[in-house]
């Protein structure tokens, strides 16, 4: 094998190959790229059972091939080349790796061992890849990080013939997006689910958020489902969740009478100053009035904070608590200048019910997106 490639080109290949590898992996194997050469140039693949990536570049082939070489290390290798064309050669195990006057042996791993990679089945459906990144930005934050419960530490995706609805909860909060989604010439199923890994999600989401159109297939084969996603000459599949995610979405109220619009980046600089006192996992506590919100923390007897900014209340006095980071989490995915706090009701008249927080366009108008974030101290879900 030997071929000769762009630098730049080749290390954002590499790069993009090996994202979504994990950082230890109990087969060695699973931890190295596929460089294969095509008509046209170079196709580079990584896969370890769970997500795959695969790029495809332009190269001059000198003698068609293929080698499986440490991904991390050929990323770290072609990230820092010198600014010059980069020539791969291969004889028997070792891989020549020349760039200007910088040149590396490695060596190559079985290439015949390595797992065939999974195939992508018809498209689904078409995602405006702006709208699906920040999407998946806004919501993947309230996926749950425990991996004793699977099921929440992914993303609901809930595809019907105009939308995708992205869903994620760690029980303590529920967030809820949902976007445009074109299903072409597809025919569709009343509804499709795919409960995604929010990890992968997210490194999706950065990877396509400037390609414009992203391409989408959910494949069943072999009792595996997985689910694709293409653009650039780039594909990512995940291998889905297995089980029954907790239907969240009827948490959310219709409508509630009782909410105040405050200044998002004010809220936040002050949520941010008033917790510094706290201790771990403690609450701060918000006091809704017509003159505004005060913020309380009773960090210890050293130290205690209290701060009140301007806030527009409609219906009556309000006091609740909140876990600061829980609440920073969604302030930070309203993307409105305002924000509007809701406060449901229980049937404890002693005891408030979560709080919904929805974008605010003005001091009037609510927010455009269908962005809506419930949170509340205790589980939202028994």
């Amino acid at each position: 094998m030997k071929f000769q490639v762009n630098r730049d080109v080749f290390s954002e290949a590499v790069s993009f190959a090996v994202k979504l590898l994990p950082q230890r992996t109990t087969l060695p194997i699973l931890s190295g790229v596929l460089i294969e050469t095509t008509d046209t140039g170079l196709k580079l693949s990584s896969f370890d059972y769970e997500v795959s990536a695969q790029t495809e570049i332009a190269a001059t082939i000198d003698e068609p091939g293929r080698i499986l070489v440490s991904g991390r290390l050929l990323a770290d290798i072609a990230s820092r080349l010198p600014n010059a064309p980069v020539q791969f050669s291969t004889e028997e195990s070792r891989i020549s790796v020349v760039c200007g006057s910088a040149r590396f042996t490695l060596l190559s791993m079985p290439v015949e061992e390595y797992p065939t990679l999974p195939e992508v089945s018809a498209q689904s459906g078409l995602l405006p890849a702006e709208a699906f990144a920040n999407a998946v930005s806004q919501v993947a934050v309230a996926a749950s990080r425990d991996d004793v419960t699977p099921v929440i530490t992914g993303v609901q995706l809930e595809v019907t013939e105009n939308n995708l609805t992205l869903v994620a909860t760690d029980r303590y909060r529920v967030a809820v997006r949902e976007i445009e989604w074109d299903s072409g010439e597809a025919s569709l199923p009343e509804t499709i689910t795919a409960l995604v890994p929010a990890r992968t999600l997210q490194e999706i989401g950065k990877t396509f958020g400037h390609s414009g159109t992203i391409s989408v297939a959910i494949t069943n084969t072999d009792d595996r489902e997985i689910i694709a996603f293409q653009a650039d000459q780039k594909t990512v599949t995940s291998l889905l969740i297995k089980g029954n995610f907790p239907p969240v979405k009827r948490l959310f109220p219709e409508n509630v009478d009782n909410y105040a619009v405050i200044n998002t980046g004010e809220l936040i600089e002050a949520v941010r100053r008033v917790s510094l006192v706290l201790e771990r996992e403690a609450a701060l506590r918000f006091t809704f009035t017509v003159d505004g919100v005060t913020l309380e923390a009773i960090g210890s007897e050293q130290a205690q904070a209290s701060e009140s900014i301007d806030a527009h209340l409609s219906g009556g006095d309000m006091v609740v608590s909140l876990k600061p980071q829980f609440l920073l989490d969604g302030l930070g995915a309203v993307h409105s200048e305002f924000v509007r706090i809701s406060f449901t009701r229980t049937d404890n008249p002693n005891k408030p019910g979560p709080v919904l927080i929805t974008s605010q366009s003005s001091k009037d108008q609510p927010g455009a997106d269908s962005y809506k974030y419930l949170l509340q101290p205790n589980l939202l879900l028994r």
